[in-house]
C-alpha cells in the first residue's frame, strides 16, 4: 500500500469518533474531504464526528435540501455539502462553490461523485465501504 493511503476498519458505531480523530491526524493541514459511500453507509455519521472532533457545538445534519450547511467550530467554520439531489452544475455554481474550496475552512462533500470534475485535486478522498450492519472500511487516500 502506498503511504498516501490508509485503511481504518470500524467495527461498532462507537468506533466512529477515533476514526474521524485519526483521519484528521492522518490529514494535517487538509481541509477538503470529498466522502464517497452507498446510502447508509455513515457518511453524515463520520461528519458528525469529525464536526465533533474539531470542536462543533452546532447539531450536524445532511444539507440534502440545502446542499451546503455551515458550522461554527474552535476550527473555524465547517462547510458541509450534499450533493445527491443536484439536477445541473449550474446548482453548485450559483451557490458559489469555489469560493467555498477556496475559503481555507475545512469542507466536507457528500456525494462528491456528482460533481467530480469540480473536485479539488488536494481533496482527500475517503471511500466508507459497508461490511456489515454495524462494520464499516472507512479508506483515505491522499491526492
Amino acid at each position: 500500500m502506498d503511504s498516501s493511503e490508509w485503511t481504518l476498519p470500524v467495527q461498532q458505531l462507537d468506533e466512529v469518533p477515533a476514526v474521524a480523530a485519526r483521519i484528521l491526524e492522518i490529514c494535517e493541514s487538509r481541509r477538503i474531504f470529498a466522502i464517497f459511500g452507498a446510502m447508509g453507509a455513515g457518511k453524515t455519521t463520520l461528519i458528525k464526528a469529525l464536526c465533533n472532533h474539531l470542536g462543533s457545538p452546532d447539531v450536524v445534519k445532511s444539507p440534502t435540501f440545502s446542499i451546503v450547511n455551515e458550522y461554527d467550530s474552535a476550527a473555524g467554520s465547517i462547510y458541509h455539502f450534499d450533493f445527491y439531489r443536484i439536477k445541473a452544475m449550474s446548482e453548485v455554481f450559483d451557490i458559489g462553490f469555489e469560493e467555498y474550496m477556496d475559503s481555507g475552512c475545512y469542507c466536507f462533500l457528500e456525494w462528491p461523485e456528482l460533481i467530480a470534475p469540480l473536485i479539488p485535486e488536494e481533496a482527500v478522498e475517503i471511500r466508507i465501504s459497508v461490511i456489515g450492519p454495524n462494520e464499516r472500511m472507512v479508506k483515505i487516500a491522499l491526492r
